[in-house]
């Protein structure tokens, strides 16, 4: 277990000070509590709303950006692509806004992604519903991702929504470009987190004071090669304006949602009830 990669060119001494905060949360047996409401902050201790958390944090609050889009797709099974390359960004972007931060200290901001549940799923095309196909695949390496912009003062966080649209997503174990790593066919639960840059001597034996962490759960995914539902594949078309050029009614053309399949890599075969044709525009 130990410390997660951070997926961040930031700088060492930084990188291991949020890996000192976090080393904790990936020892056995960790989970965030279900009693968690998702705008209270410290989610990560067990549940325990929490005088022990430093000043700079507890009064912490995070809203989700495009939560009715998060929540339409929630509905129907947010699918999110992973692919070798790592090309991919996530659809809806995972998008906050922040308040009770102390706007002159500084934070940094990090997400990462955690099973939902030890199985793993295939998607039955004749019930159009996803079922249990066994065990989950061993668990991918445990990566965090800082939001580039970090450390900042709070009151830069605070004054405009905080997206990660650079966040990318693969399922290549061996990956060496800072993606976030996670196995198909596989549900996962963003978090996100916030840390407080303490600038004191042996800020270390506070580490558990100085972040809290939220996680919603309407942004809950599968992660899969290639859409498996189709009403998935039509609203992110919908709702994504990188895909303007698939909304046709023309079905002698590759924009239309069910003219073409493309498999991980980007080929286009022949047309199957799998999937549509979508480009790598077509982030998530």
């Amino acid at each position: 277990y130990g410390c997660p990669r951070l997926s961040t060119p930031g700088n060492t001494e930084l990188i291991g000070f949020v890996q000192r905060t976090f080393s904790f949360l990936f020892f056995p047996g960790f989970a965030l509590s279900k009693s968690c409401e998702l705008s209270l902050p410290c989610c990560t201790d067990g549940g325990r709303l929490l005088s022990t958390k430093a000043p700079q944090v507890s009064e912490v609050r995070v809203q989700l950006e495009m939560q009715a889009l998060w929540q339409q797709f929630d509905q129907l099974g947010t699918e999110m692509i992973v692919t070798k390359s790592g090309r991919w960004r996530m659809f809806p972007t995972f998008q906050v806004r922040i308040s009770g931060m102390d706007p002159s200290a500084e934070y940094v901001l990090l997400m990462d992604f955690i099973p939902v549940d030890d199985k793993r799923y295939r998607y039955s095309f004749h019930s159009s519903s996803w079922l249990v196909a066994g065990r989950a695949d061993v668990a991918a390496p445990s990566r965090m991702h800082f939001h580039p912009d970090s450390p900042v003062p709070g009151a830069q966080w605070m004054k405009q929504t905080v997206s990660f649209d650079t966040l990318k997503l693969t399922n290549n174990l061996l990956d060496d470009n800072g993606h976030m790593i996670l196995n198909s066919m596989h549900r996962y639960q963003p978090r996100f987190h916030v840390v407080y840059v303490d600038p004191t001597p042996n800020s270390h034996l506070n580490a558990h004071k100085n972040f809290c962490s939220f996680f919603f759960s309407e942004t809950r995914f599968m992660a899969v090669t290639a859409y498996q539902n189709h009403r998935i594949t039509q609203l992110k078309i919908a709702s994504n304006p990188f895909a303007k050029g698939f909304r046709t009614t023309d079905s002698n053309t590759c924009a239309s949602p069910f003219s073409a399949y493309c498999p991980p890599e980007g080929r286009v075969e022949s047309p199957t009830i799998k999937s549509c044709c979508v480009s790598k525009t077509l982030s998530g």
